[in-house]
C-alpha cells in the first residue's frame, strides 16, 4: 500500500472536479511514478490516452514506463503511436524524441 502524496492529494482532487482534464491525468501518472508504484501509473497514462490520444506528452513516458515494465512491443508501439501524433500536431520536438526512443529500442534488438 502507497501513502498518497500531499501533492497527489490535490491532484486527485482537482481531477474529481474535472475528470477528463488530459494534463491532471498526465500529472497524476508521473506523480504515481515518481512514488514507485508503475501499476497505478500504468493505468493513469492509460486513461489519458484513452480520454485524449492527441495528448503528445503521453507516448514518450508510456513507452518508457513499458520499456522498464520489460514489455518491450508494447514501448515500440507506443512510441510509433506518438510518432504520428506528434507529427500530426506538427511537434517536432517530440517526434524527434520519439524516434529516438524508438531507434534505441530497435538498435537493441538488432
Amino acid at each position: 500500500m502507497h501513502v498518497m502524496s500531499s501533492r497527489l492529494e490535490r491532484l486527485m482532487s482537482l481531477w474529481q472536479a474535472d475528470p477528463d482534464d488530459a494534463f491532471l491525468l498526465f500529472a497524476i501518472a508521473k506523480e504515481h511514478e515518481k512514488a514507485g508504484d508503475d501499476a497505478q501509473a500504468l493505468e493513469w497514462y492509460l486513461r489519458l490516452r484513452g480520454a485524449d490520444p492527441a495528448y503528445v506528452g503521453l507516448y514518450y513516458h508510456l513507452g518508457r514506463l513499458y520499456e522498464r515494465l520489460g514489455h518491450r512491443t508494447e514501448a515500440l508501439e507506443t512510441y510509433q503511436a506518438g510518432m504520428v501524433v506528434a507529427r500530426e500536431a506538427g511537434d517536432g520536438h517530440a517526434w524527434a524524441e520519439l524516434n529516438a526512443a524508438c531507434s534505441t529500442l530497435y538498435a537493441e534488438d538488432a
